[in-house]
C-alpha cells in the first residue's frame, strides 16, 4: 500500500484529503505541525509528502530542507502561496511539485499518482534511520538515543529537537568528506542536560 504523509494544519482540509485517498487505497499519516511532520517521516517512511507551507511552528520550506537533508521521499507542496519567489524557493529546497489552494482534488490526486510513478521508476536507495557519530547512536525509528552501549533519557522535548537537528540538510551523514559529532552534557543518571545557558544538544562541525 501506497503510504502518504498530509502536513497541514487545517482540520477540515485534512479530513477532505483523507477521505479521498483511503477511498483509493492510499495508507495516510497526518501531522499539524513541521516538528510532527519530521517524526512521522522517520518512522513511518511515507512513499509522497503532501505538504503546506504555512505551518505553526516552522515554514514548510524548512520541512523541505530537513527532509532532503536524509529522504528524497517526493514532497507535493499544497500552498496558498501564489507568488513566483515563493513557488522558486520550496521547488528549490526538494519541492517535487507545487499545487496553489483553491485546488481540485482529482487534480492532487492525479499529481499523487504521477509521483508515485517517479519514485517506482528510480532504483531503490536506503532512507538512513540510523545516524552514528563517534560518540552516539540515535536510532529514529526505535527513538533511542546511545551513548557507549549506554541508554541516555531524553524528555519528549529533547528527543523532538534531537530529531529535527539530525534531519536538518547540514547534518552531514557518514561516508562524506566531512565529520561531525553530536555533544551532549550526561548527568550522572546518564540523562542529557544542560548547563545554564547551554544545550542539552549540540552540534559541531570540522
Amino acid at each position: 500500500m501506497t503510504r502518504v504523509l498530509v502536513v497541514e494544519d487545517d482540520p477540515q482540509l485534512v479530513r477532505a484529503l483523507v477521505i479521498n485517498m483511503q477511498a483509493r487505497q492510499y495508507g495516510v499519516d497526518a501531522a499539524p505541525d513541521g516538528a510532527t511532520a519530521l517524526r512521522l517521516a522517520a518512522a513511518r517512511q511515507p512513499d509522497v509528502v503532501v505538504l503546506d507551507l504555512g505551518l505553526p511552528d516552522m515554514d514548510g520550506v524548512e520541512v523541505i530542507k530537513a527532509l532532503r537533508g536524509w529522504t528524497r521521499v517526493p514532497v507535493l507542496v499544497l500552498s496558498a502561496r501564489t507568488a513566483s519567489d515563493e513557488k522558486v524557493a520550496a521547488l528549490d529546497a526538494g519541492a517535487d511539485d507545487y499545487i496553489t489552494k483553491p485546488f481540485s482534488m482529482n487534480e492532487l490526486l492525479a499529481r499523487l499518482r504521477a509521483a508515485v510513478r517517479r519514485t517506482e521508476a528510480l532504483p531503490m536507495a536506503p532512507e538512513t534511520t540510523m545516524v552514528t557519530t563517534s560518540d552516539f547512536t540515535i536510532d529514529l525509528l526505535a527513538k533511542k538515543a546511545t551513548r557507549g552501549g549506554r541508554d541516555i533519557r531524553l524528555t519528549p522535548t529533547e528527543w523532538h529537537l534531537l530529531e529535527i537537528l539530525v534531519c536538518m540538510p547540514w547534518w552531514t551523514r557518514s561516508g562524506s568528506n566531512s565529520s561531525r559529532s553530536l555533544a551532549c552534557a550526561p548527568a550522572a543518571s546518564n540523562t542529557a542536560h544542560c548547563s545554564a545557558g547551554t544545550p542539552a544538544w549540540s552540534r559541531t562541525a570540522r
